[in-house]
């Protein structure tokens, strides 16, 4: 079992569901310095790999904090799928509304964006129902909710799914297995599609997201099964963790790269790690509002980053210096909305439940990551 804090929370967990989160951001903001740092290394043109590794992580953490309760049937299919939706829905939705407005004010303005069609406005409704990443509308708006949208699949998928992984009793088998069904899903989407399933349009989303979320629960269940030995945890962690940083500089080699991810997780997992257990429940905590609100903060700082370089014709040195900032910038947007936004809104929605579904074990965050 991974040692946690007073809170119930997994501190090497913890500690890498943030670091997953900054890394979404350095990918998505990459391409806006002076040059794109994927010309200094192909390792960042490998960040969809990360939005990979947080699928794996929702379905292991999931498991591991769901799992004997939907198992023993102390929380219904519909109950425990009610509580994740709203666990995710109500931050989206305020999200959502600063994009409309940003891009509304921004068309008054007649500053209109630059790529147009990532904000069509006909796309709003299948946004705003988290219905977009297995509904032929696509991505667009705030782009990393695609994840979000296949995830109320994968919620609803949980329960059944569990059931079934808790007849296997053998954690190599386990993980194997899933890794298997990602391989076989990807030779399917290769056949459907003529591409590999790193690569589907966000449209096609919940095709991606399954089989990874399936195998972070198939790892969970080996968790369980004591799978990797405790001993052997810190050690694996971190050659599995530096080995799949390693692999993204040799070439794309995915399926292999969620085989290390998938280890690294179940490794880390079963840590036996106490010290900065505050530290880490105050990133994890964030991780979720960096994750969702990076992309506007990163429209908005540089196009002003732009319009400075037009006007000032700063040296590059500076132009880096401007865009670093845009990483802290992300962090204390994210801090600020999880403290005004995102808190308020989920005390509201506990206030909701309290008195219609039954207690069903530690609080989570969102895509099934532990939150305070």
């Amino acid at each position: 079992m991974p040692v946690k804090n007073e809170t119930g929370r997994s501190v090497a967990l913890d500690f890498l569901r943030f670091a997953a989160a900054g890394l979404v951001v350095l990918y998505h903001y990459q391409s806006e310095g002076p040059f794109p740092l994927s010309q200094l290394s192909p390792i960042f043109l490998r960040g969809y790999l990360v939005t990979d590794l947080f699928l794996i992580l929702s379905g292991y953490v999931l498991g591991r904090a769901y799992g004997r309760q939907v198992a023993a049937s102390a929380i219904s299919d519909e109950h425990f799928l009610l509580r994740r939706v709203l666990r995710i829905w109500p931050a989206h939705l305020a999200m959502l509304t600063a994009f409309a407005a940003v891009i509304f004010a921004a068309g008054l303005a007649g500053r209109p964006p630059a790529q147009p069609e990532a904000f069509q406005w006909g796309e709003l409704p299948a946004q705003a129902l988290l219905i977009h990443a297995w509904s032929g509308h696509g991505g667009g708006w705030n782009l990393p909710t695609w994840t979000l949208s296949a995830l109320v699949i994968c919620y609803a998928a949980f329960p059944t799914v569990w059931r079934r992984l808790r007849g296997v009793g053998d954690g190599l088998f386990l993980f194997l297995g899933g890794m298997g069904l990602i391989w076989l899903a990807d030779l399917a989407v290769r056949r459907a599609y003529g591409q590999t399933i790193y690569d589907l349009h966000f449209n096609l989303g919940v095709i991606r997201a399954l089989p990874m979320f399936v195998f972070g629960m198939c790892v969970a269940r080996a968790a369980e099964c004591g799978w990797p030995r405790a001993e052997w945890a810190a050690g694996l962690t971190l050659a599995a963790g530096t080995a799949a940083a390693l692999l993204q500089a040799l070439g794309r080699f995915d399926l292999l790269s969620v085989a290390l991810l998938g280890l690294t997780i179940a490794a880390c997992g079963q840590m036996r790690m106490t010290w900065g257990a505050d530290l880490a429940a105050r990133a994890a905590r964030i991780s979720f509002a960096l994750y969702i609100t990076h992309i506007l903060v990163g429209i908005l700082w540089f196009n002003a980053e732009r319009a400075l370089v037009g006007r000032l014709h700063p040296p590059a040195w500076e132009q880096w210096a401007f865009w670093a900032c845009a990483l802290p910038a992300a962090l204390v947007v994210a801090t600020l909305f999880d403290r005004w936004v995102d808190q308020p809104m989920q005390r509201g929605v506990a206030r909701v439940l309290k008195n219609r579904l039954k207690p069903a074990g530690p609080k989570l965050g969102p895509a099934g990551l532990p939150s305070a």
